[in-house]
């Protein structure tokens, strides 16, 4: 079946936000509170195996901080430091201190001049996709996108597949006609369980993780002067990722 879409992860795919994005912003948002708690970039990796940001928190007071005392309100009280944090989030966009990783902003227009259409796939919250889209791509960002499923759209965030199964339900698309973009382990297995194909650029924090579903696995997306390095997969005499690429990956058995 012919590529339609293009399903993007956001967090390390789009953009590098981990380490200098939203690790700075969780640590502001607990000096804000008044806490002591500091997520420096050894422990922020252990946390990111665990999806969504007030899930992470729960799992560093369950396996890091065990001897915090946790108020009554649990809940409330990890949601009103999820909501700090992305408030503190949204202003480091705001600075434009977090761009697109290589390759992105050309292979979205590329994808938008072939008729190829685009959608989000994240478990980050709508606030920090509008954020980032916005500040990367003008005040018209989202628009660029026919479905943008973030944050709790889904009630089980990924590894589980949900994510995607919504995305390509919303835009009446089967798994054949899609391809995902994603850059770790979570991410892959929530393609992969979505029955997608998925092309893989890899950061700092997940250059170890098993891709080994991967169509192709790739150090960046790459651009004409800046070519990336291909760690798994097949990418022909092609120095960058571009759309002829992405067809080529997608046809494939």
């Amino acid at each position: 079946m012919a590529l339609q879409a293009l399903l993007f992860d956001v967090d390390g795919t789009l953009a590098d936000t981990e380490r200098d994005g939203h690790r700075v912003a969780f640590n502001q948002a607990f000096a804000e509170a008044g806490l002591d708690w500091d997520w420096s970039v050894e422990l922020y990796g252990k946390l990111l195996t665990v999806t969504g940001g007030k899930e992470r928190i729960r799992y560093y007071l369950e396996h890091y901080n065990t001897e915090f005392k946790r108020p009554e309100a649990l809940d409330e009280f990890i949601i009103g430091l999820h909501q700090s944090k992305t408030r503190h989030y949204t202003d480091l966009l705001n600075t434009g201190a977090i761009p697109l990783r290589p390759g992105v902003l050309r292979i979205l227009t590329e994808a938008r001049s072939a008729g190829l259409r685009l959608a989000i796939a994240t478990t980050t919250t709508p606030a920090n996709v509008s954020g980032l889209l916005k500040n990367t791509l003008g005040e018209d960002g989202e628009s660029w996108f026919e479905v943008i499923a973030a944050g709790d759209i889904v009630p089980a965030k990924k590894p589980a597949p949900d994510i995607y199964t919504y995305t390509m339900q919303a835009m009446s698309l089967r798994a054949d006609e899609c391809i995902a973009l994603e850059d770790s382990e979570n991410g892959i297995r929530s393609s992969i369980g979505a029955d997608l194909k998925t092309i893989i650029t890899i950061n700092d924090y997940t250059r170890g993780h098993d891709f080994s579903d991967a169509a192709i696995v790739l150090d960046s997306f790459g651009e004409p002067d800046q070519p990336f390095t291909v760690i798994a997969g097949d990418a022909g005499d092609k120095t960058c990722m571009d759309i002829e690429l992405i067809k080529t990956v997608h046809e494939r058995n």
